[in-house]
Protein backbone atom coordinates (compact mmCIF):
# COMPACT_ATOMS: atom_id res chain seq x y z
CA UNK A 1 0.00 0.00 0.00
CA UNK A 2 1.34 3.48 -0.97
CA UNK A 3 0.81 6.20 1.65
CA UNK A 4 -0.65 9.40 0.54
CA UNK A 5 2.08 12.71 0.58
CA UNK A 6 1.55 15.91 1.35
CA UNK A 7 4.28 17.84 -0.02
CA UNK A 8 6.46 19.40 2.89
CA UNK A 9 6.30 23.16 3.20
CA UNK A 10 9.90 23.73 3.04
CA UNK A 11 9.94 22.19 -0.87
CA UNK A 12 6.64 24.84 -1.43
CA UNK A 13 8.94 27.58 0.04
CA UNK A 14 12.11 26.84 -2.16
CA UNK A 15 9.70 26.36 -5.32
CA UNK A 16 8.18 30.27 -4.73
CA UNK A 17 11.34 32.16 -4.04
CA UNK A 18 12.73 30.60 -7.23
CA UNK A 19 10.45 31.73 -9.03
CA UNK A 20 10.27 34.87 -7.61
CA UNK A 21 14.07 35.24 -8.40
CA UNK A 22 12.67 35.04 -11.91
CA UNK A 23 9.72 37.13 -12.42
CA UNK A 24 11.60 39.96 -12.00
CA UNK A 25 14.20 39.56 -15.19
CA UNK A 26 10.87 38.99 -16.86
CA UNK A 27 8.95 42.42 -15.92
CA UNK A 28 6.74 40.58 -13.67
CA UNK A 29 4.79 42.46 -10.39
CA UNK A 30 3.14 38.36 -9.83
CA UNK A 31 1.84 35.50 -11.49
CA UNK A 32 -1.00 33.80 -11.67
CA UNK A 33 -1.35 30.09 -11.57
CA UNK A 34 -4.43 27.90 -12.56
CA UNK A 35 -3.70 25.03 -14.72
CA UNK A 36 -3.90 21.99 -12.06
CA UNK A 37 -0.51 20.70 -12.24
CA UNK A 38 1.43 24.08 -11.64
CA UNK A 39 -1.25 24.59 -8.76
CA UNK A 40 0.27 21.33 -7.28
CA UNK A 41 3.73 22.27 -8.02
CA UNK A 42 3.29 25.94 -6.40
CA UNK A 43 1.07 25.03 -3.38
CA UNK A 44 0.55 21.64 -2.82
CA UNK A 45 -2.98 20.93 -3.47
CA UNK A 46 -4.46 20.61 -7.14
CA UNK A 47 -7.90 22.00 -5.77
CA UNK A 48 -9.78 24.97 -8.08
CA UNK A 49 -7.79 27.62 -7.18
CA UNK A 50 -5.96 30.72 -8.86
CA UNK A 51 -2.50 30.79 -7.01
CA UNK A 52 -1.21 34.39 -6.39
CA UNK A 53 2.61 34.80 -6.39
CA UNK A 54 3.78 37.98 -6.02
CA UNK A 55 7.51 39.28 -6.98
CA UNK A 56 8.04 39.86 -3.07
CA UNK A 57 6.17 38.56 -0.64
CA UNK A 58 4.13 35.27 0.76
CA UNK A 59 1.33 33.96 -2.37
CA UNK A 60 -2.01 33.91 -2.02
CA UNK A 61 -3.76 30.54 -2.61
CA UNK A 62 -7.35 32.09 -3.65
CA UNK A 63 -9.82 28.59 -3.47
CA UNK A 64 -12.93 28.35 -5.14
CA UNK A 65 -13.91 24.67 -4.53
CA UNK A 66 -12.99 22.99 -1.98
CA UNK A 67 -11.60 25.83 0.35
CA UNK A 68 -11.69 22.75 2.73
CA UNK A 69 -9.55 20.38 1.23
CA UNK A 70 -6.92 22.97 0.34
CA UNK A 71 -6.26 23.99 3.57
CA UNK A 72 -5.23 20.39 4.73
CA UNK A 73 -3.21 19.58 1.51
CA UNK A 74 -1.30 23.16 0.85
CA UNK A 75 1.27 24.12 3.65
CA UNK A 76 0.94 27.34 2.04
CA UNK A 77 0.25 30.39 5.31
CA UNK A 78 -2.17 32.44 2.77
CA UNK A 79 -5.12 30.62 1.97
CA UNK A 80 -8.58 32.09 1.13
CA UNK A 81 -11.93 31.48 -0.56
CA UNK A 82 -12.78 33.30 -3.88
CA UNK A 83 -16.23 32.65 -5.33
CA UNK A 84 -16.05 35.33 -7.99
CA UNK A 85 -12.61 36.42 -10.50
CA UNK A 86 -14.22 39.81 -10.13
CA UNK A 87 -13.13 40.01 -6.12
CA UNK A 88 -9.53 38.96 -6.78
CA UNK A 89 -8.15 42.24 -7.54
CA UNK A 90 -9.80 44.24 -4.86
CA UNK A 91 -9.00 41.15 -2.57
CA UNK A 92 -5.43 41.23 -3.42
CA UNK A 93 -5.08 44.73 -2.77
CA UNK A 94 -6.62 44.58 0.32
CA UNK A 95 -3.86 42.18 1.89
CA UNK A 96 -1.12 44.85 0.68
CA UNK A 97 -0.66 44.09 -3.05
CA UNK A 98 -0.64 47.31 -4.80
CA UNK A 99 1.70 46.98 -7.67
CA UNK A 100 -0.06 44.45 -9.79
CA UNK A 101 0.49 45.95 -13.48
CA UNK A 102 1.82 42.86 -15.52
CA UNK A 103 0.56 39.79 -14.61
CA UNK A 104 1.75 36.61 -15.58
CA UNK A 105 -0.44 33.46 -16.79
CA UNK A 106 0.52 30.48 -18.50
CA UNK A 107 -0.90 31.49 -21.94
CA UNK A 108 1.58 27.99 -23.54
CA UNK A 109 -1.90 26.32 -22.02
CA UNK A 110 -4.87 28.60 -21.62
CA UNK A 111 -7.36 28.48 -23.99
CA UNK A 112 -7.93 31.61 -26.35
CA UNK A 113 -11.52 32.32 -24.92
CA UNK A 114 -10.39 32.36 -21.40
CA UNK A 115 -7.23 34.77 -22.21
CA UNK A 116 -10.00 37.01 -23.40
CA UNK A 117 -11.74 36.65 -20.12
CA UNK A 118 -9.38 37.29 -17.80
CA UNK A 119 -8.28 40.11 -20.04
CA UNK A 120 -12.01 41.51 -19.41
CA UNK A 121 -11.85 40.83 -15.71
CA UNK A 122 -8.10 42.00 -15.44
CA UNK A 123 -8.68 45.63 -17.61
CA UNK A 124 -5.85 48.12 -16.94
CA UNK A 125 -3.46 45.03 -16.32
CA UNK A 126 -1.11 43.70 -18.72
CA UNK A 127 -1.58 39.71 -19.03
CA UNK A 128 2.10 38.22 -19.88
CA UNK A 129 3.14 35.11 -20.76
CA UNK A 130 4.72 33.21 -17.59
CA UNK A 131 5.07 29.68 -18.68
CA UNK A 132 8.63 29.87 -20.01
CA UNK A 133 9.91 30.67 -16.32
CA UNK A 134 7.50 28.12 -15.12
CA UNK A 135 8.87 25.32 -17.27
CA UNK A 136 12.43 26.60 -16.47
CA UNK A 137 12.06 25.94 -12.79
CA UNK A 138 10.03 22.49 -13.37
CA UNK A 139 13.28 21.47 -15.69
CA UNK A 140 15.04 21.16 -12.64
CA UNK A 141 13.79 18.18 -9.73
CA UNK A 142 14.95 18.27 -6.07
CA UNK A 143 16.12 15.21 -4.25
CA UNK A 144 12.42 15.25 -3.05
CA UNK A 145 10.73 14.84 -6.47
CA UNK A 146 13.43 12.13 -7.30
CA UNK A 147 12.83 10.20 -4.09
CA UNK A 148 8.88 10.18 -4.94
CA UNK A 149 9.67 9.35 -9.22
CA UNK A 150 12.18 6.60 -7.63
CA UNK A 151 8.55 4.99 -5.87
CA UNK A 152 6.44 5.32 -9.14
CA UNK A 153 9.40 3.13 -10.74
CA UNK A 154 9.50 0.74 -8.12
CA UNK A 155 5.59 0.57 -8.37
CA UNK A 156 5.55 -0.24 -12.46
CA UNK A 157 8.84 -2.47 -11.78
CA UNK A 158 6.61 -4.48 -9.51
CA UNK A 159 3.98 -4.87 -11.89
CA UNK A 160 6.20 -6.10 -14.66
CA UNK A 161 7.16 -8.45 -12.78
CA UNK A 162 3.66 -9.70 -12.42
CA UNK A 163 2.97 -10.05 -16.10
CA UNK A 164 3.96 -13.65 -16.66
CA UNK A 165 0.96 -14.93 -13.99
CA UNK A 166 -1.01 -12.53 -16.08
CA UNK A 167 0.22 -13.24 -19.88
CA UNK A 168 -1.86 -16.18 -21.49
CA UNK A 169 -2.10 -17.55 -25.15
CA UNK A 170 -5.52 -16.00 -27.21
CA UNK A 171 -6.41 -13.41 -24.66
CA UNK A 172 -7.03 -9.99 -26.42
CA UNK A 173 -4.23 -6.88 -25.57
CA UNK A 174 -6.98 -5.43 -23.15
CA UNK A 175 -7.22 -7.92 -21.83
CA UNK A 176 -3.68 -7.92 -20.45
CA UNK A 177 -3.87 -4.08 -20.40
CA UNK A 178 -6.31 -4.22 -17.89
CA UNK A 179 -4.61 -6.30 -15.71
CA UNK A 180 -1.63 -4.39 -15.50
CA UNK A 181 -3.75 -1.60 -14.92
CA UNK A 182 -5.38 -3.14 -12.25
CA UNK A 183 -1.90 -3.99 -10.43
CA UNK A 184 -0.43 -0.19 -10.75
CA UNK A 185 -4.18 1.08 -9.84
CA UNK A 186 -4.30 -1.61 -6.55
CA UNK A 187 -0.38 -0.07 -5.52
CA UNK A 188 -0.98 3.92 -6.09
CA UNK A 189 -1.32 4.80 -9.16
CA UNK A 190 -3.26 7.66 -9.24
CA UNK A 191 -5.23 6.45 -12.32
CA UNK A 192 -4.01 9.48 -15.40
CA UNK A 193 -1.07 10.35 -16.96
CA UNK A 194 -1.01 14.01 -17.22
CA UNK A 195 0.54 15.65 -20.85
CA UNK A 196 1.00 18.86 -22.14
CA UNK A 197 1.00 18.84 -25.10
CA UNK A 198 -2.52 19.98 -26.96
CA UNK A 199 -4.47 16.63 -27.75
CA UNK A 200 -1.83 14.51 -26.70
CA UNK A 201 -4.57 12.74 -24.53
CA UNK A 202 -2.69 9.39 -22.64
CA UNK A 203 -4.59 6.34 -20.26
CA UNK A 204 -1.81 4.59 -18.70
CA UNK A 205 0.62 3.30 -21.48
CA UNK A 206 0.82 0.44 -24.78
CA UNK A 207 0.29 -3.14 -25.08
CA UNK A 208 0.84 -4.08 -28.76
CA UNK A 209 1.54 -7.60 -29.71
CA UNK A 210 3.22 -9.17 -32.86
CA UNK A 211 1.84 -6.77 -35.89
CA UNK A 212 0.04 -4.31 -33.82
CA UNK A 213 3.01 -3.17 -32.60
CA UNK A 214 4.02 -1.29 -36.52
CA UNK A 215 0.12 -0.10 -36.30
CA UNK A 216 0.57 3.98 -36.52
CA UNK A 217 -1.40 6.20 -34.26
CA UNK A 218 -2.16 9.89 -33.66
CA UNK A 219 0.54 9.52 -30.12
CA UNK A 220 4.11 10.88 -30.58
CA UNK A 221 5.80 7.87 -29.69
CA UNK A 222 7.63 5.57 -31.74
CA UNK A 223 5.30 2.09 -31.20
CA UNK A 224 1.14 3.28 -31.97
CA UNK A 225 -1.32 0.26 -31.80
CA UNK A 226 -4.68 -0.16 -32.69
CA UNK A 227 -6.70 0.98 -29.90
CA UNK A 228 -10.07 -0.15 -29.23
CA UNK A 229 -11.81 1.93 -32.23
CA UNK A 230 -11.27 5.81 -33.53
CA UNK A 231 -13.63 7.18 -31.29
CA UNK A 232 -12.09 5.01 -28.24
CA UNK A 233 -8.57 6.40 -27.91
CA UNK A 234 -7.29 5.41 -30.93
CA UNK A 235 -3.79 4.12 -29.77
CA UNK A 236 -2.70 1.57 -27.77
CA UNK A 237 -3.82 -1.97 -26.40
CA UNK A 238 -7.07 -3.29 -29.43
CA UNK A 239 -8.79 -6.61 -29.54
CA UNK A 240 -5.98 -8.68 -30.96
CA UNK A 241 -5.53 -11.81 -29.32
CA UNK A 242 -1.65 -12.46 -28.36
CA UNK A 243 -0.37 -15.36 -30.45
CA UNK A 244 2.97 -17.67 -29.75
CA UNK A 245 6.18 -16.52 -30.95
CA UNK A 246 5.39 -12.65 -31.19
CA UNK A 247 6.44 -9.65 -29.39
CA UNK A 248 4.59 -8.83 -26.37
CA UNK A 249 5.59 -5.05 -26.10
CA UNK A 250 4.35 -3.25 -22.92
CA UNK A 251 5.10 0.74 -22.45
CA UNK A 252 3.10 1.87 -19.45
CA UNK A 253 3.36 5.00 -17.28
CA UNK A 254 3.28 4.90 -13.40
CA UNK A 255 2.09 8.07 -11.26
CA UNK A 256 1.96 7.36 -7.44
CA UNK A 257 2.62 11.15 -5.36
CA UNK A 258 2.10 12.59 -8.73
CA UNK A 259 5.35 12.00 -10.83
CA UNK A 260 5.52 10.12 -13.39
CA UNK A 261 7.80 7.07 -14.38
CA UNK A 262 8.27 5.43 -17.58
CA UNK A 263 9.49 2.01 -18.63
CA UNK A 264 8.83 -0.79 -21.09
CA UNK A 265 9.51 -4.50 -21.76
CA UNK A 266 9.16 -6.81 -23.79
CA UNK A 267 7.61 -10.68 -23.04
CA UNK A 268 6.87 -13.76 -25.31
CA UNK A 269 4.89 -17.46 -24.58
CA UNK A 270 7.34 -18.83 -27.05
CA UNK A 271 10.26 -17.91 -29.04
CA UNK A 272 10.95 -14.58 -30.86
CA UNK A 273 12.48 -14.14 -34.67
CA UNK A 274 15.88 -13.90 -34.68
CA UNK A 275 15.59 -10.23 -36.56
CA UNK A 276 13.81 -9.14 -33.51
CA UNK A 277 15.67 -10.60 -31.00
CA UNK A 278 18.92 -8.66 -32.77
CA UNK A 279 16.97 -5.63 -32.63
CA UNK A 280 16.45 -5.73 -28.84
CA UNK A 281 20.23 -6.55 -28.13
CA UNK A 282 20.97 -3.32 -30.22
CA UNK A 283 18.36 -1.63 -27.92
CA UNK A 284 20.20 -2.27 -24.92
CA UNK A 285 23.82 -1.70 -26.25
CA UNK A 286 22.48 1.71 -27.35
CA UNK A 287 21.07 2.87 -24.00
CA UNK A 288 24.33 1.91 -22.27
CA UNK A 289 26.06 3.81 -24.55
CA UNK A 290 24.08 6.73 -24.65
CA UNK A 291 23.71 6.28 -20.86
CA UNK A 292 27.72 5.98 -20.31
CA UNK A 293 28.12 9.43 -22.45
CA UNK A 294 25.75 11.43 -20.89
CA UNK A 295 26.92 13.73 -18.78
CA UNK A 296 26.01 17.78 -17.48
CA UNK A 297 26.41 20.58 -19.91
CA UNK A 298 26.11 18.11 -22.79
CA UNK A 299 23.67 19.28 -25.25
CA UNK A 300 20.50 17.15 -25.52
CA UNK A 301 21.22 16.10 -29.47
CA UNK A 302 24.42 14.58 -28.10
CA UNK A 303 22.94 11.27 -27.27
CA UNK A 304 20.37 11.56 -29.91
CA UNK A 305 22.86 11.65 -32.89
CA UNK A 306 24.63 8.75 -30.53
CA UNK A 307 21.94 6.14 -30.65
CA UNK A 308 21.09 6.97 -34.71
CA UNK A 309 24.53 6.26 -35.73
CA UNK A 310 24.67 3.25 -33.51
CA UNK A 311 21.12 2.01 -34.95
CA UNK A 312 22.94 2.76 -38.82
CA UNK A 313 25.64 0.81 -37.71
CA UNK A 314 23.66 -2.00 -36.64
CA UNK A 315 21.62 -2.27 -40.27
CA UNK A 316 18.67 -0.71 -38.31
CA UNK A 317 17.87 3.11 -39.11
CA UNK A 318 14.71 1.98 -41.14
CA UNK A 319 13.20 0.47 -37.66
CA UNK A 320 14.81 3.10 -35.35
CA UNK A 321 11.99 4.92 -33.91
CA UNK A 322 9.15 3.85 -35.84
CA UNK A 323 8.75 3.03 -39.47
CA UNK A 324 8.68 5.34 -42.16
CA UNK A 325 6.77 8.74 -41.96
CA UNK A 326 5.59 7.94 -38.97
CA UNK A 327 8.83 6.91 -36.91
CA UNK A 328 9.35 9.65 -33.92
CA UNK A 329 12.55 11.72 -34.32
CA UNK A 330 13.55 11.36 -30.35
CA UNK A 331 15.22 8.98 -28.26
CA UNK A 332 14.21 10.22 -24.99
CA UNK A 333 12.02 13.48 -23.40
CA UNK A 334 11.85 14.32 -19.91
CA UNK A 335 9.34 13.32 -17.74
CA UNK A 336 8.23 14.80 -13.99
CA UNK A 337 4.43 15.78 -12.67
CA UNK A 338 3.64 15.74 -16.81
CA UNK A 339 5.01 12.96 -19.28
CA UNK A 340 6.25 15.35 -21.92
CA UNK A 341 8.78 17.59 -19.88
CA UNK A 342 11.91 18.44 -21.22
CA UNK A 343 14.77 17.69 -21.73
CA UNK A 344 14.05 16.45 -25.66
CA UNK A 345 16.96 14.14 -26.64
CA UNK A 346 16.85 15.09 -30.45
CA UNK A 347 18.42 16.19 -33.11
CA UNK A 348 19.02 19.84 -33.61
CA UNK A 349 18.25 20.27 -29.67
CA UNK A 350 20.88 22.31 -28.02
CA UNK A 351 19.69 22.70 -24.64
CA UNK A 352 22.18 21.39 -22.28
CA UNK A 353 21.57 18.82 -19.81
CA UNK A 354 21.73 19.38 -16.10
CA UNK A 355 22.19 17.54 -12.36
CA UNK A 356 18.29 17.29 -11.08
CA UNK A 357 16.89 16.38 -14.95
CA UNK A 358 14.70 13.23 -15.19
CA UNK A 359 13.86 11.68 -18.70
CA UNK A 360 13.01 8.20 -20.17
CA UNK A 361 15.42 6.97 -22.66
CA UNK A 362 13.77 4.85 -25.13
CA UNK A 363 15.68 3.22 -28.18
CA UNK A 364 12.97 1.27 -30.35
CA UNK A 365 12.71 -0.77 -33.28
CA UNK A 366 9.48 -1.26 -35.31
CA UNK A 367 9.06 -4.01 -38.04
CA UNK A 368 6.07 -5.68 -39.78
CA UNK A 369 5.55 -7.93 -37.13
CA UNK A 370 6.38 -6.57 -34.28
CA UNK A 371 7.97 -4.17 -31.77
CA UNK A 372 10.91 -4.68 -29.38
CA UNK A 373 13.39 -2.21 -27.44
CA UNK A 374 13.85 -1.01 -24.26
CA UNK A 375 12.79 2.03 -22.20
CA UNK A 376 13.56 2.95 -18.88
CA UNK A 377 13.49 6.69 -16.62
CA UNK A 378 16.36 8.31 -15.95
CA UNK A 379 18.38 11.36 -13.37
CA UNK A 380 20.59 13.32 -14.65
CA UNK A 381 23.68 13.37 -11.62
CA UNK A 382 27.01 15.25 -11.38
CA UNK A 383 29.01 11.91 -12.47
CA UNK A 384 26.50 11.13 -15.26
CA UNK A 385 23.04 9.38 -15.04
CA UNK A 386 21.14 7.09 -12.46
CA UNK A 387 18.73 4.24 -13.58
CA UNK A 388 15.84 4.81 -11.59
CA UNK A 389 14.13 1.49 -12.76
CA UNK A 390 15.46 -2.21 -12.04
CA UNK A 391 13.14 -4.59 -13.61
CA UNK A 392 14.86 -7.10 -16.14
CA UNK A 393 15.48 -5.98 -19.52
CA UNK A 394 16.20 -9.28 -21.40
CA UNK A 395 13.25 -10.50 -23.59
CA UNK A 396 11.18 -12.64 -20.97
CA UNK A 397 9.68 -15.74 -22.26
CA UNK A 398 6.99 -17.35 -19.95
Amino acid sequence: MTRVVYTPGSEVDARVEKIQQLMAPAGLDGVIVTHHTNLFYFSGTSQSAHLFIPVTGQPVLMVKKSYERAQKESPLYRIVPLKSLKKMIPLLRDMGFDHLGRLGFELDIMPYNTVVYYRKVLEGHHILDASGIIRQLRLIKSPYEIELLKHSCLVLDQTFSKVPSMLRLGMREVELAAGFEAELRANGFGGSTRMRAFNQDLLFGNIVSGSSGNAPSYFDGPVGGHGLGPANHPHGAGWKKIETDEAVYIDYTCVVNGYTADAQRVFVMGTLPDDLMKAHDAALEIQEKVTRVIEPGMACHVPYDTALEMARAHGLEAHFMGQGPDASRFVAHGVGLELDESPILASGFDMTLDVGMTFALEPKFVFDHGAVGIENTFAVTERGVEKLNRFNEQIISV
